[in-house]
Order: structure tokens, then sequence, then C-alpha cells
């Protein structure tokens, strides 16, 4: 993108206080894990923040200080990028967890590890895994009970799959600006 993802104008809201306000719909316990020195747009009160430990560990790094912050069983994962997370998306992917460890989207045999449901069991197989330098989300969803949960059950919920979209490009966030406000989203 070029730029810091998390402050980029999104109607009337930066794109993390949109990922927040959407994620509160269907959690309590909000945790925003950021790198060291990121500036991050005012948050709702309750919202705790904590930093990546070791940066540029992809999601797994993320997950760990996350689920260090946090007082729940499990917890949804994304990105700040996702304009268009659909509350039941969400939702969908708690419905499924059930006794397995990760419940995580899959579309066209790709895992989406920021569309995906932890529970806070993990924390010491993903550490163990960061240790050895397996920072690939598939060696944890082949280490602990993994729901895989396909595109016609995420259909469901989200007919277009707009919560797997995210905004990696200038082209792509301006993209989805003019989707938002053809569509006069909120």
């Amino acid at each position: 993108m070029g730029r810091d993802k998390a402050t980029l104008r999104f109607g009337d809201e930066q794109l993390l206080q949109r990922i927040v306000r959407i994620v509160s719909m269907v959690v309590s316990d909000v945790v925003v894990v950021r790198h060291e020195g990121q500036v991050l747009p005012p948050l709702p009160p309750g919202v705790r923040v904590t930093c990546d430990e070791i940066e540029d560990q992809g999601p797994l790094g993320g997950l760990v200080p996350g689920l260090r912050a946090t007082e729940a069983d499990a917890v949804f994962l994304t990105g700040c990028d996702t304009p268009f997370l659909k509350p039941a998306f969400i939702e969908q992917l708690f419905a499924r967890l059930g006794g397995a460890r990760v419940t995580v989207a899959e579309v066209d045999g790709f895992t989406h590890p920021l569309a995906a449901v932890y529970h806070k069991d993990v924390l010491p197989h993903v550490e163990a895994l960061l240790a050895a330098g397996r920072r690939r989300p598939f060696y944890l969803y082949d280490e602990v009970p993994t729901i895989r949960v396909p595109r016609m059950d995420l259909e469901k919920v989200d007919p277009d799959l707009d919560s797997l979209s995210n905004l990696n490009t200038p082209e792509a966030y301006a993209a989805a600006l003019a989707r938002y406000e053809d569509e006069g989203c909120a």
C-alpha cells in the first residue's frame, strides 16, 4: 500500500476504527495488535492495544500478543484492511469452533489466517512454531484440531465473500472507496 492502512480514511472513520466497530458487534473483548511506534487512530474505550513482540512474523506473530492480552476463550483474528467484513461472517466462524482449536475460512484451497477463530489454548503451539522459525499458519493447522470452513458455508452468511476482501494496493483501496460511496455503505 505504501502507507499505514490503519489510518486510511473510509467514509467518516479510519480503517482500523471501522474494523474495531464491526468486530465489536460480535465480541466484547477487542484487542488491537500494533507494531512498536505505530500511530493508531482514536479507539473506543475498553479496546486494548498491545504490541508485536517481534515484528514481521506474520499472522501468527500478531496472534501471540493478542492471545496474551485477552481474557476470552477464543479470538477472531483479522487485519485492519477488510472494510466489508460482515458480523455474520465472524459469528459463523465462532459457531463452527466446537471442540476444535481453530476455525479458518478456506476458499478454493486457500486458507485465510486473518479470517479465523483461534482458541486461547493454541498459544503454546504458536509460540513453539515461531521459536522454530515456522511462521506459516498451516503449520498450526496441522498441529491442532482445525476446521476449515468452506466457501459454500461462508457464502450462506456473506454471499459475495466480501469479508475476505482486503486492501493491499492503492488501486484496491480506491475501488473499495468507490464501492462504499456507490452503495452508501455504513
